[in-house]
């Protein structure tokens, strides 16, 4: 077989109607979103969180 008549025989590569390329990444997108675990909150926020907790609790106990 020829290198022109291996050429002929591959199929080229076409759209599917019906999907548009604006749903598809979107979809995409969503099922990223929805498979990632939730991140971990930043201890320096949570150590910060707490201790203003703390303090209004000493404030209403004054």
């Amino acid at each position: 077989m020829s290198t022109a008549e291996t050429k002929a025989v591959q199929p080229r590569p076409y759209a599917l109607p019906g999907v548009s390329m604006h749903d598809l990444l979107a979809s995409c997108a969503a099922a990223h979103t929805i498979s990632t675990p939730p991140r971990l909150p930043d201890p320096e926020t949570v150590e910060r969180a707490e201790r203003a907790e703390r303090a209004e609790v000493r404030r209403k106990a004054a």
